[in-house]
């Protein structure tokens, strides 16, 4: 069971067990973590769950792709470890995954 580690816009380090195949954006909804709006339900048409992924992490978890970047280009907020949380799948590789919330 995968375990990802949300920083909170209030600095504070929420862990949140998932199984494979979970979305890290529906693991921060149905914990409620403020910040992970998800405003189009996870189909990579905004940038309301954007995440900074821990630079650690990023050979693991990919880069983004080009319509991910697209939709990050929206937000100010951009960094080299930018992802949206709706396009990162959970495998077992993620167990330990953390990033930090952007929200808005």
């Amino acid at each position: 069971m995968p375990t990802v580690y949300f920083e909170t816009l209030d600095d504070d380090t929420v862990a949140v067990d998932g199984d494979v195949g979970d979305i890290v954006m529906e693991l921060a909804r149905a914990e409620g973590i403020e910040g992970i709006d998800a405003e189009c339900g996870g189909g990579c048409a905004c940038a309301t769950c954007h995440v900074h992924v821990d630079p650690a992490w990023m050979p693991v978890v990919g880069p983004p792709s080009e319509i991910e970047q697209d939709m990050l280009e929206f937000d100010g907020e951009v960094a080299p470890t930018s992802r949206l949380s709706c396009q990162i799948e959970l495998t077992e590789e993620l167990d330990g995954l953390r990033v930090k919330v952007v929200g808005r």
